[in-house]
This record gives C-alpha cells, sequence and structure tokens, in this order.
C-alpha cells in the first residue's frame, strides 16, 4: 500500500494566517497534502476560531508549490447551494493547478442551521440532499448553461465558465455503508474518521476505486500528560460519536455534552506525547481497515513542535505501514 500523508488545518483552533503558515511549513516539512473542515462554528468556544475555508485555502495555493489541498468536508446542501460549491471547487483547482480534492458530506447541524433553513432530522433525507448536490456538481463541470430539478434542489439555467482541463476528485464523507456506496456511485474517494473496514468494503464493493482518506487523532506535547490536557481542553467533543456531533446546533451544547470525557478518554483514543512507537499503534488500525490517506490531526499545543517531530520522527515509520494481515 502506497501510503499518503496529510496535515490536518485546525480551523477551529486557529486564524486565518496561522492556518496558511502551518500549511506552508506542512509543504516544508514534507507532507503529501493539507486538509481542513469547512467549518462555520467551532466546536468549543475555546476553540476561538472558524474562518471561511475557500478564503484560506486560495492563499495557501498561492503560497505554495507542491502540496495538496482537500476541504474536509464541504457540506453542499444547506448552507452552500452546490452551484456556489462547484464554482468554488473549479477555481481552487485552477489556482492550485490541479492540487484541489473536494471533500464532501451530509453535513452537522452545528453549521448547517445558520442560515435559517433548518436542517434535515433524518439521515436518510440528508443523503439524498447530498445525492442531488452531487448531481448538480456534476452536471456544472460537465459544462455549458444546465437546470435541474430535483426533489429538494433545483438549478437553474446555471453554467461554471471557469472549469479546470480535469475536474477536481470528490471525496464523500462516509459514517455508514450506505454513504460509503454514495461514495462510489458519485465520488471519486472515500473520506471517514474512524477505521472503520466496513466502510471501505462497502466502498469496494460498489465500485470505488479512488482514495480513502481517514483522520488519525494525535497530540503532540513533550510529556504524554501534557498533550492529553490539551486534547481534552479543546478536542474532547471527538470523543461523543457521530450521532452526537452531527445533532448538536452550537459550541455551547458540545461543552455540556462533552463534560463527563476524561483525560483517561483523551489518552485512549488519541496519540499522546513524544513516543513515535504510539502513534504507529494508532494509525495502524487506519491502514489494516484499508485507507490510504492518513491524516495527522494534531490536538496537541503546539502545532511547530508537531510538525518538527512528524518530520524527524513519524514521517518513515507511517509510510512504511502495511496491513497487518498482509
Amino acid at each position: 500500500m502506497n501510503v499518503k500523508i496529510g496535515y490536518k488545518l485546525s480551523a477551529e483552533g486557529f486564524g486565518p494566517k496561522e492556518l496558511v503558515r502551518q500549511a506552508v511549513l506542512a509543504e516544508q516539512a514534507g507532507f503529501d497534502f493539507v486538509e481542513m473542515s469547512d467549518h462555520f462554528h467551532p466546536w468549543l468556544d475555546v476553540q476561538g476560531h472558524s474562518p471561511f475555508a475557500w478564503t484560506v485555502f486560495g492563499t495557501v495555493a498561492a503560497r505554495t508549490e507542491r502540496i495538496g489541498l482537500a476541504t474536509g468536508v464541504t457540506c453542499p446542501t444547506v448552507r452552500y447551494h452546490p452551484a456556489i460549491i462547484a464554482q468554488a471547487a473549479a477555481t481552487l483547482a485552477l489556482l492550485s493547478d490541479g492540487r484541489f480534492t473536494l471533500g464532501v458530506g451530509a453535513g452537522e447541524r452545528l453549521n448547517e442551521h445558520v442560515v435559517g433553513r433548518g436542517f434535515p432530522n433524518s439521515v436518510p433525507e440528508r443523503h439524498a440532499l447530498l445525492r442531488e448536490a452531487l448531481e448538480i456538481i456534476r452536471l456544472l463541470w460537465s459544462g455549458g448553461y444546465q437546470s435541474y430539478r430535483g426533489t429538494y434542489l433545483a438549478l437553474d439555467d446555471a453554467r461554471v465558465f471557469d472549469l479546470p482541463p480535469e475536474p477536481p476528485p470528490i471525496a464523500v464523507a462516509a459514517g455508514g455503508r450506505d454513504a460509503a456506496r454514495l461514495a462510489a456511485e458519485l465520488g471519486d474517494g472515500l473520506f471517514a474518521t474512524e477505521p472503520r473496514g466496513d466502510l471501505v468494503d462497502a466502498f469496494r464493493e460498489a465500485g470505488g476505486s479512488g482514495p480513502r482518506y481517514a483522520e488519525v487523532p494525535m497530540a503532540w506535547a513533550p510529556d504524554e500528560h501534557s498533550a492529553a490536557r490539551a486534547a481534552l481542553e479543546t478536542t474532547r467533543w471527538a470523543v461523543t460519536g457521530w450521532k452526537v456531533m452531527s445533532e448538536l446546533p452550537n459550541p455551547a451544547n458540545f461543552e455540556a455534552a462533552s463534560t463527563t470525557v476524561r483525560e483517561e478518554d483523551m489518552l485512549a483514543r488519541f496519540a499522546c506525547g513524544n513516543d513515535p512507537a504510539r502513534y504507529v499503534e494508532v494509525a495502524q488500525p487506519f491502514v489494516d481497515a484499508g485507507f490510504d490517506h492518513l491524516v495527522m490531526q494534531n490536538a496537541g499545543p503546539d502545532p511547530d513542535g508537531f510538525i518538527d517531530f512528524y518530520r524527524r520522527e513519524l514521517d518513515g515509520r507511517i509510510r512504511a505501514l502495511v496491513p497487518s494481515t498482509a
């Protein structure tokens, strides 16, 4: 397996100029791509940030030369109309000379409710919305004036004038087998946050053959305790589970929902501290599950320290991973 390594730009934890600086450092350190969430709100108020992802990535494209860019992920159904995302992704693909991957998903109430149009309560309806959005994006990328009438979404005589020579690949986020099959049908790749082989299996069984992205939870600091404490302060929402993460509307709700999370919970889920062996241990299940694009998601207090640690201690080790069954 040829593993590609990404660096997570934590848009909830840093302002736009700092994110650009980290992306430049990530390129210099040898990462293959950077991935950034497309949020309106952070998960917790203590994180304190949530800049507009598309502006940040446009600047990153101008400040870098080699590194790939990926949204992780954009919801093209409520806060954005898919026509806007089709145009934005095409523009970014041009600015980055083909380095951009559009990661999409069914979304979270945290970000989508803000425009006052409501957010569907049922998962099947969210997936139906996402299906129509992907059909609209593909239609606009085919060129010319296009119209579309779906159950939920419509397009009226629209055209994206600036299209790249090849459309950017689309990676579809999946938390279940139905979404994984949708990724195979209308996407070019799979995106996930858990080391679940069943998602990769469903993607492949439905004909999916593209890249499989997954975020690997890490928290670097000179010692394990400092790393776990930092992760607990800013990233404890990550252990609440997708059924919570997709439903709560505001950071205050995530604050309340995560009050019982302990430092021990972070140590169990995240690679914390400065021992490379622990980082390899946490990454291995993702490789075993079949993911080949691993995103290093650092929840530690020092991004520069983590990037240096990755360059010195992790790059070769993570790239050398192969499925245990092999």
